[in-house]
């Protein structure tokens, strides 16, 4: 069985106390009774990376590490490298201030511990942009991060507004990819901004930047499919979303012109379900081996 590389996973698999204190505010206590209904047993959110927390989210962050016990999960669900997102997340519509900034220096920890397992992923907050690009510079140069993924419709930013087009300069000159979501929110934030069909323009202008337009697109599919097939540094990937409930022309993109551009990643979502959920798929085994490993690997330069 190939050996998966998750794309798309988050500060937390390492660290689960990150997870938790975001669910204080209006947008995860709305997600928490309708896109992720399913967190909630007897009053409490179980987070995606498995800590037990009361469902108004009053708990402090706790960036204790468990590297080992995130390299055991790993090893059982049959992965060998993992990305962590260090994600900064902005109240768009309700309080205007961060809900989630998961610290760059909590990844590093496991960089430096296990490099040839977790890949760090910086985050970038548009509305501070030297400061975010100072971090990026640090941690890529200095930490040996591979990645930048940024959630910039929680900012009600778009992929080519202009307060991301310094980011894609500096990874451009620090030769490293960056992703970010398309599609729509979970949480209650806005959705228009992710339409995958705004990273043409990107794409176009920085034609040297590898590009990966993450969690599906969906509900726009075809905007999604058609932007990996025309554009040689756009990829996208499957994370968020089981396997099997994705949309059948995804699937079959996936199997036909996109099978050397999409991603593998679970969004922090059981890590052994989604693999073998995807290995369900009606996939030629070629195909799942370029998604589940090699498509990765050229993308992160690994």
């Amino acid at each position: 069985m190939t050996a998966a590389i998750d794309i798309m996973n988050y500060a937390p698999l390492i660290a689960p106390g990150l997870s938790g204190p975001e669910f204080q505010y209006d947008e995860f206590q709305i997600m928490i009774t309708t896109t992720f209904k399913a967190m909630v047993r007897d009053g409490k959110v179980t987070t995606m990376w498995g800590n037990v927390i009361p469902a108004d989210g009053k708990v402090e962050a706790d960036p204790t590490l468990d590297v080992e016990g995130a390299i055991a999960k790993m090893d059982a669900a049959g992965y060998d490298v993992a990305v962590l997102a260090c994600m900064k997340m902005w109240s768009a519509d309700r309080h205007h201030k961060m809900i989630i900034d998961w610290p760059e220096e909590v990844a590093a920890e496991a960089v430096a511990k296990a490099g040839d397992r977790f890949v760090g992923g910086v985050g970038y907050n548009p509305f501070r942009i030297d400061d975010s690009l100072r971090r990026v510079e640090t941690f890529v140069r200095d930490h040996g991060f591979r990645y930048v993924y940024v959630h910039p419709m929680t900012f009600g930013v778009a992929p080519n507004d202009r307060r991301m087009y310094p980011l894609y300069a500096k990874c451009t000159e620090l030769g490293v990819p960056v992703g970010f979501q398309v599609g729509h929110s979970a949480e209650v934030l806005p959705s228009e901004v992710g339409r995958p069909m705004y990273v043409d323009e990107v794409a176009r202008e920085f034609p040297d930047l590898k590009i990966n337009m993450s969690h599906t697109g969906w509900p726009w599919t075809a905007e999604f499919c058609s932007t990996i097939w025309r554009h040689p540094n756009v990829y996208g990937d499957i994370s968020a979303y089981f396997p099997s409930t994705l949309d059948p022309e995804l699937i079959q993109f996936m199997d036909r012109q996109g099978r050397n551009k999409i991603l593998f990643g679970t969004n922090g979502l059981d890590m052994a379900r989604v693999k073998e959920d995807f290995e369900s798929l009606p996939l030629k085994d070629s195909t799942k081996e370029r998604v589940l490993r090699h498509n990765a690997l050229e993308f992160l330069g690994l």
